[in-house]
C-alpha cells in the first residue's frame, strides 16, 4: 500500500505482506542466505566464478536502472530485487560460461521477464530461471559445458552419468559419492553442486521466516519419494532418493526459487499442490525426458499453473462456506 500525490491510497496486487517486512529486507535476507554457495562456488570454480557473479549483478542492476530511466519511473534499485535476480542467475550457470552469457541472460530476466510485466510483484514467472530457460534454447553449448572443481577439466555433471531407466546397465561415467554432492566437489552449475552451503543458506531464511517450509519440504519429499519408486534399476522401490535430492539443483530450486512470493501459490494448501507438482515434473523430467535435469522447467510450468492454483483452492471466508473464488 502507497500514498498517491494527492493522497490517496494505493493496493498492489498480492501478497501483501506485513508492513514490518519491507522487500529490501526481504531481498537482503536472500543475498545473506546465498552468499555460502556464491563464496563455494568461487572457491570451487576460481575467479571467473566471482566474474560471472559480479557481471550477472552488474548487468541486472544496470538493466533495471536503464529501463525505469527510459520509462520516466523512480528507480527500484534500492529493493534489491534486481541484485537477487542476478545472483540467481550467475548460480544456475556453468563455471566455463562465457562472459557475456550472464551478462544476456541477466538482460532479459530484468527487461523482458520482470519490467515488460509491471515490475517486481507482477511477473509470472521467476526471472532468473525464465532467463535460464531462454539462455538455454538459444545457446545450447554454452549452456551444457561443464568443468569439475579446482582443476577446470570438463565433466559430466551428477545427473548426466546416471543410468536411463531404459537403458539401466549403461552409466556415462562413475557416480559420485554422498559426501562429494554434500561438500560440492563434484561438476555442475555454479551454486548447485554444495548441499551443505545450500542448505545453511535455506536454514538461515527459515529462521528469519522469510520463506514458507512447506515449499521445499513438498518439492524435495516428492521427489524423493517418486525417485525412489520409479529411478532404481532394478524395478520398482531400488531408487535413490538422496541422490536425486543432492543432486543437480534441487535444493537450490526448491529453497530459494519455488518460494518466490511473487510467482508461487498464496494460501498453504496451494503452496502443497505447487511444491507436489514440482517434484512430480522433476522426476518425470530427470528419468523420462530428453535433458537430465527438470527443476528448471518444473517450477517454470508449476509458475504458469499458479493463477489456477489460487483460483480453485481458496481458504474459506471467516464464518462462511469454503468455495471457488
Amino acid at each position: 500500500m502507497s500514498k498517491t500525490e494527492n493522497g490517496e491510497l494505493l493496493v498492489a496486487s498480492s501478497p501483501h505482506l506485513w508492513a514490518g517486512v519491507s522487500t529490501a529486507r526481504i531481498m537482503r535476507d536472500v543475498l545473506i542466505s546465498l552468499a555460502p554457495a556464491a563464496l563455494g562456488a568461487v572457491c570451487f570454480f576460481g575467479w571467473r566464478a566471482a566474474l560471472i557473479i559480479a557481471l550477472s549483478m552488474g548487468a541486472a542492476a544496470l538493466t533495471e536502472w536503464g529501463c525505469m530511466r527510459l520509462m520516466g519511473k523512480p528507480s527500484t534499485l534500492g529493493d534489491g530485487s534486481a541484485l537477487v535476480t542476478g545472483l540467481l542467475l550467475a548460480l544456475t550457470l556453468p563455471p566455463a560460461s562465457p562472459v557475456w552469457l550472464p551478462v544476456v541472460g541477466a538482460a532479459f530476466a530484468i527487461a523482458v521477464v520482470k519490467v515488460a510485466f509491471g515490475g517486481l510483484g507482477h511477473n509470472f514467472v521467476n526471472p532468473a530461471l525464465a532467463a535460464r530457460a531462454f539462455l538455454l534454447a538459444a545457446f545450447p553449448a554454452a549452456m551444457t559445458t561443464w568443468t569439475s572443481p579446482f582443476d577446470a577439466v570438463t565433466t559430466a555433471t551428477p545427473l548426466a552419468v546416471l543410468p536411463s531407466p531404459f537403458d539401466p546397465e549403461v552409466l556415462a561415467g562413475p557416480l559420485p559419492s554422498y559426501r562429494d554432492l554434500f561438500l560440492g566437489t563434484v561438476g555442475g552449475s555454479l551454486g548447485e553442486t554444495s548441499a551443505v552451503l545450500l542448505l545453511i543458506g535455506a536454514a538461515y531464511l527459515l529462521a528469519r521466516r522469510i520463506i514458507d517450509w512447506r515449499i521445499p519440504a513438498g518439492f524435495l519429499g516428492t521427489l524423493a519419494l517418486l525417485s525412489w519408486i520409479l529411478g532404481g534399476q532394478g524395478g520398482l522401490f531400488t531408487g535413490d532418493p538422496l541422490y536425486h535430492v543432492l543432486a543437480g539443483g534441487a535444493i537450490l530450486g526448491a529453497f530459494f526459487m519455488a518460494t518466490d512470493y511473487v510467482t508461487g501459490p498464496i494460501t498453504p494448501k496451494g503452496r502443497w499442490v505447487f511444491a507436489v507438482g514440482c517434484g512430480l515434473i522433476t522426476v518425470l523430467i530427470r528419468l523420462y525426458g530428453g535433458y537430465p535435469e527438470g527443476v528448471l522447467f518444473a517450477i517454470l510450468l508449476m509458475n504458469v499453473v499458479t493463477p489456477l492454483i489460487d483460483r480453485f483452492i481458496v481458504p474459506a471466508p471467516f464464518g462462511g462456506v469454503k468455495g471457488r473464488a
